[in-house]
């Protein structure tokens, strides 16, 4: 098993290089540079090589990968172009946020999506599949930020239960932190639930059908036996792989969220550092968001241990 980890670890790490890389190279490929770019056609010739000095543009492109590269391992990620702040100070107050929504939202996905699958899996055509069914279809078909706003109307502005605009940092209090986080949170987690209930279902069912729980039943095995020991452990792989590529989507629809909710995340200060052509703070927040990525596929790579140790990779067990 540990070899496995270990070369799952190794590959994380060769494709953060590889993100990191592309980024690197991508941002100085702007047509005119991200200086130009920055700066604007109309900026005067000195101004464009003064910005480059100052941000070292100006050495040779090995040089400044290498510098680039061994600032990020000394947690050195440079200097906002529009505020002047340092771009490690503003990940630093936006990541809380982003990762706050996005573990709400698929821990509740999760609570919601496994239970409602294995209903719907055991009570195939009745009422509580039916309800399920419809339920996941409806959260698949609607975005997060179209929930977000429905859940604002209601529960913020309609009800008053929960705010509707800014975020409360945890060292305000949990009960605060929880409210400002409760409906974005929720705003990105049903539309998760959905399609890991779906696939929850389809691999139950599948698992169900095989001939080795027709031959449990007919051996007497009870009924939660053959469910919760021998299915559902082997329906989960599939589950386990879907959960961690949509992902994608919680993380996605936190950048709509965001916006909906007047949160100032990661999606946000993407999207406004790309408007501002504000390369530094471009560069490392799509770096992080990257990371994030390739983190939870290695967790789910990792849980895949967990499940079922027959699993292989290149050849070595487990």
């Amino acid at each position: 098993m540990w070899r496995y980890i270990a070369k799952r670890v190794a590959h994380a790490l060769f494709v953060m290089w590889l993100v990191a890389t592309t980024v690197f190279l991508g941002l100085r490929s702007i047509p005119g540079g991200p200086v130009r770019a920055m700066l604007g056609q109309e900026a005067t010739p000195e101004a464009v090589a003064s910005l480059r000095q100052e941000l070292g543009l100006d050495e040779p492109l090995p040089v400044q990968y290498v510098d680039w590269l061994t600032g990020m391992f000394v947690g050195d990620f440079g200097t906002s172009i529009t505020s002047g702040a340092e771009v490690g100070s503003l990940i630093a107050q936006a990541a809380p946020r982003t990762l706050s929504i996005a573990l709400f939202g698929v821990l509740l996905g999760l609570a919601v999506s496994i239970p409602a699958g294995v209903l719907g899996a055991t009570r195939r055509n009745q009422p509580a599949d039916y309800a399920a069914t419809i339920a996941a279809f409806l959260g698949i078909s609607m975005p997060a930020f179209f929930v977000g706003i429905l859940l604002a109307i209601v529960f913020g502005v309609w009800l008053g239960w929960f705010p509707v605009v800014g975020y409360t940092p945890l060292s305000e209090g949990f009960v605060p932190w929880l409210k400002s986080i409760t409906l974005p949170g929720i705003a990105v987690g049903l539309p998760y639930a959905a399609g890991v209930t779906r696939m929850m279902r389809s691999s139950l069912i599948e698992t169900l059908d095989e001939q080795y729980m027709r031959t449990a039943l007919a051996k007497g095995v009870r009924s939660d036996v053959r469910l919760y020991k021998h299915a559902l452990q082997n329906a989960l792989m599939p589950v386990v792989t879907i959960a961690g590529i949509q992902l994608a989507l919680v993380l996605g629809g936190t950048v709509t969220v965001e916006i909906v909710f007047g949160i100032q995340g990661l999606g946000r200060l993407l999207v406004n550092s790309i408007l501002e052509r504000n390369y530094p703070v471009t560069q490392v927040t799509i770096l992080l968001i990257s990371g994030i990525f390739v983190f939870m596929n290695l967790i789910v790579d990792i849980a895949y241990t967990a499940i079922d140790p027959r699993v292989q990779y290149g050849g070595d067990q487990a």
